[in-house]
């Protein structure tokens, strides 16, 4: 089934692509949570975490090392920045391709709220 993101890897949908090599893109949300906010994709479609396979730690990898030259080429790699990857409806994952969400420019805060 094709996603918006695969859509986008096909030129099909526009994006602001900050990234790309054979193995991932990285383009900007079009609703940032953050000053920066990035998401970076495998170009292969994986729909969640628990469908990755041994075949995918190059793209996962690369995922990783763009996420940092990114925060690097934004300037928040310094003062720090958070990596998300959301998987199924309790994760909160929307978009049913594997991707990272790279969120910097400002002081985040806490990652979840704890219980009281």
């Amino acid at each position: 089934m094709s996603t918006v993101f695969s859509k986008i890897i096909a030129r099909e949908i526009p994006a602001d692509i900050v990234y790309e090599d054979e193995l991932v893109l990285a383009f900007k949300d079009i609703a940032p949570a953050a000053p920066v906010h990035i998401l970076i994709i495998p170009k292969r479609e994986i729909a969640t975490v628990n469908d990755i396979t041994p075949d995918d730690e190059p793209a996962l990898g690369r995922m990783f090392t763009v996420a940092r030259q990114i925060a690097q080429d934004a300037g928040i790699a310094a003062d720090g920045y958070r990596l998300i990857v959301n998987c199924n409806h309790h994760g909160g994952q929307e978009v049913w391709h594997l991707h990272m969400h790279l969120v910097g420019g400002r002081r985040l805060g806490r990652m979840l709220a704890r219980p009281q």
